[in-house]
């Protein structure tokens, strides 16, 4: 279980990364202690989206089936999160977000048959979970990640007349 969550720890602070860097380069004036600060605290964030992703998907599949799977959730393995990580690592949004985009599809994939067999649905039916349960929790942290973006820009001073 440690090396599950190392792994998500390495995923996030990764991911962190990639989104942080680019706003280094838009904002040239933004500090970096500011900005050392939040790279933990973003890392961290991430790994725990990362981390609910599964179980995201798990709730969504328990709402489709008529009778609750067996089981108490699906969780990451270090043969699922390995993936994650690497996709977390080549695919900085530097990149681009096609091949980030394209990285996160194959690892929900590879999310999608143990989901489907945990829970009885067909494959295509867990996959459909993967896919909004990593949309949902993707667009909520894109909103968050704004918000702080807003709230941390510098401020110029209002010229004194």
């Amino acid at each position: 279980m440690s090396a599950v969550v190392l792994l998500l720890l390495f995923a996030g602070l990764s991911e962190a990364t990639g989104r942080i860097l680019p706003l280094l380069a838009r904002r040239p004036g933004m500090p970096r202690l500011l900005v050392a600060g939040l790279l933990p605290a973003a890392g961290l964030v991430e790994a725990a989206v990362f981390a609910l992703w599964p179980l995201t998907a798990w709730t969504l599949a328990e709402l489709v089936v008529s009778a609750p799977p067996p089981g108490d959730g699906m969780g990451w393995t270090p043969g699922l999160v390995a993936p994650l990580m690497l996709s977390a690592v080549l695919a900085f949004p530097l990149l681009g977000p096609l091949l980030h985009l394209l990285l996160f599809v194959g690892v929900g994939a590879g999310l999608a048959e143990p989901l489907a067999q945990a829970t009885g649905l067909g494959w295509w039916g867990a996959a459909g979970c993967v896919a909004v349960a990593g949309a949902g929790l993707g667009i909520a942290v894109e909103a968050v990640r704004r918000l702080v973006v807003r709230i941390s820009a510098p401020r110029t001073p209002e010229p004194v007349a």
